[in-house]
């Protein structure tokens, strides 16, 4: 194994943070939750910083900390969901320069509704709507080709502790 980091991304709900976590404990590796530490560094939700500064500047935010983060090795990046949709931050992450393996956890719609719905301590801007289901789908369909691009895994019906053992998997024996 490298010194390289480890970026986990894709939709709300897949996993990211609970197999960051673990896989972070696993390899000796520093965990580091990018939602998290915007919202620290502002002193303000997510949900808060949306409302009162704008996706913009939180997208902005967002790729600073990518920059950041890409000069730092053997970490466990847990990414929000939307920034990896940025091809400057993905480049950023698993360029050249920093050389990291970004995995996109994926799940079942049903089982990502099932997941967030039931995770009262994270307010979710984007499904603040009438019909949170119809919105995700459309956003899942808005991103599928942009997290295609990446290591995908399905977390669906799986444990933390299984989605990490195959990603260290992945790494020991490099399948790429």
């Amino acid at each position: 194994m490298t010194n390289n980091n480890i970026i986990l991304t894709g939709f709300m709900g897949t996993g990211k943070s609970t197999v960051g976590k673990l896989l972070a404990e696993k390899m000796g590796y520093k965990f580091v939750d990018t939602d998290e530490t915007i919202m620290s560094r502002c002193n303000m939700s997510v949900a808060e910083i949306f409302k009162s500064q704008g996706e913009a500047l939180f997208r902005k935010m967002e790729r600073e900390l990518a920059l950041e983060l890409s000069t730092q090795e053997r970490l466990v990046i847990s990414t929000g969901g939307g920034m990896l949709l940025d091809s400057v931050n993905a480049e950023a992450l698993e360029g050249k320069k920093s050389k990291g393996k970004i995995f996109c956890l994926i799940a079942d719609p049903d089982e990502i509704i099932a997941r967030v719905s039931s995770d009262n301590t994270i307010e979710r801007p984007l499904l603040k709507v009438a019909d949170p289901k119809a919105r995700m789908a459309e956003l899942l369909q808005e991103r599928k080709e942009r997290y295609s691009r990446f290591i995908q895994l399905d977390t669906t019906g799986i444990t933390p502790e299984a989605v990490c053992s195959n990603i260290i998997d992945m790494l020991n024996n490099n399948q790429f």
